[in-house]
């Protein structure tokens, strides 16, 4: 075809990097069997978000005549090889383009699945960072009623920072073969989705399938940058958080009921606070009562699981959080007029209390963590952290008295910058 032999006119800086974890011959991923073999269970890691230092190392390096080489092994993709730092990456989650922010890349991300939305959000937290910024005006949408191969031949990556295995279960028309074309023609995939919730990945990708903390997917992507003094240094940090907001909270008698929902034509939908997968990070460490998962009833987490007024009331969780509620995905301060006014919305204790409050994201990666957990921690425990002073309507993090920080701004801006060393 045209667009192959485009692909291969004249020679690129990609013509020295070198790539390995090729599809096998029966045209599933090999990355898709666990590290071990072929025989190996599915890995699911703990839920705990913090990597440790004593895991396995990942990249291997060679000197080589054109430069150190390295690779990184990642599931479903199994390991690449690179032979010098990606200087494009295409990028359709978010949390990517945020790990490629963290560790000094950002102006690499070259894509988002929907930059107007998943920038506009990362940028809600980036406005409280020097140094830290997304320009949405320069990266090319992926999602435009589907995903069109073609752009990827545009984008020209090095990299591709998404799981191969999401892309066909969701993008009309990709299968393996066109997942092989655009690693042999463009570059690699690198990317594991289904850590989010560590959730079920497509049936000809579950064998041997990898679930990774939020850290331990991004040292992974720190090692394709070749940043991972950042990502100890980012590490470092967040454990000195999670130790600061673990000393300080509440005996768990005392803790709320909380309500994780996303609130849309008239009804909630329910989420689980405490489920695994780093989809939960900015919560599940603070160790609230999940008011879905502990009563006597159960809730769907899909689209259909949706519950009413009067049933939320007979709950009656002591917090609501509403989830997506940053970066103009929802209007929070209009659900929190709209359920004021309704007459049993009215009756909930969160909301007679003024305790509705704008959650997170789901897709969240090494820096917006630090911010949504401390966003959660004031929002839940505000005698012990300082109040939450959003309402819902702010486009940018609010600003927090230097004494209710419960995290070093400076530091983390130097980390990005790289003006720490």
């Amino acid at each position: 075809m045209a667009r192959d032999s485009e692909a291969e006119s004249g020679p690129t800086r990609r013509d020295y990097l070198a790539y390995s974890g090729a599809l096998v011959s029966s045209g599933l991923f090999a990355g898709c069997l666990s590290n071990g073999g072929a025989g190996d269970a599915p890995t699911t890691t703990t839920a705990a978000e913090t990597a440790t230092e004593t895991q396995t190392e990942t990249t291997t390096q060679t000197t080589t005549a054109e430069a150190d080489s390295f690779s990184v092994t990642m599931s479903p993709v199994g390991e690449v090889s690179f032979a010098s730092v990606p200087e494009t990456a295409y990028a359709y989650s978010p949390h990517y383009a945020d790990m490629a922010v963290a560790f000094g890349h950002g102006d690499a991300i070259a894509s988002l699945g929907a930059p107007d939305g998943y920038g506009t959000a990362l940028n809600y937290y980036y406005d409280a960072i020097d140094g830290a910024n997304f320009d949405i005006e320069r990266v090319k949408q992926v999602w435009d009623g589907g995903v069109d191969k073609e752009l990827f031949y545009e984008i020209d990556a090095d990299v591709h920072l998404q799981d191969p295995c999401w892309l066909m279960s969701f993008a009309e028309g990709w299968d393996a073969t066109d997942i092989k074309e655009v690693r042999e023609n463009i570059g690699p995939w690198v990317g594991n989705r289904y850590s989010r919730e560590q959730a079920q990945p497509p049936e000809e990708c579950r064998d041997g399938y990898q679930f990774y903390t939020l850290w331990e997917l991004s040292e992974k992507i720190a090692t394709v940058f070749q940043e991972r003094a950042r990502y100890r240094a980012l590490h470092d940090e967040y454990e000195t958080l999670t130790e600061t907001i673990e000393s300080d909270l509440p005996p768990e008698a005392d803790r709320p009921t909380v309500g994780l929902v996303v609130y849309r034509d008239g009804a909630f939908r329910p989420y689980e606070i405490n489920s695994p997968g780093f989809a939960k990070a900015h919560i599940r460490p603070l160790g609230a009562h999940d008011v879905f998962v502990d009563n006597d009833q159960t809730y769907d987490e899909t689209a259909d699981g949706e519950i009413g007024h009067e049933a939320m009331l007979e709950l009656d969780p002591d917090v609501i959080l509403h989830n997506f509620g940053v970066g103009g995905f929802y209007d929070v301060a209009t659900v929190r007029e709209t359920l004021a006014s309704h007459p049993v919305g009215s009756e909930l204790t969160a909301v007679q209390n003024d305790r509705v409050y704008s959650s997170g994201l789901p897709f969240q990666g090494p820096l917006t963590t630090f911010f949504q957990l401390e966003m959660t921690a004031k929002q839940l425990y505000p005698d012990a952290f300082g109040e939450w002073p959003g309402d819902g309507s702010e486009s940018s993090y609010p600003d927090i008295p230097a004494d209710e920080q419960l995290f070093d701004r400076q530091r983390l801006s130097a980390i990005v910058t790289g003006s720490d060393s």
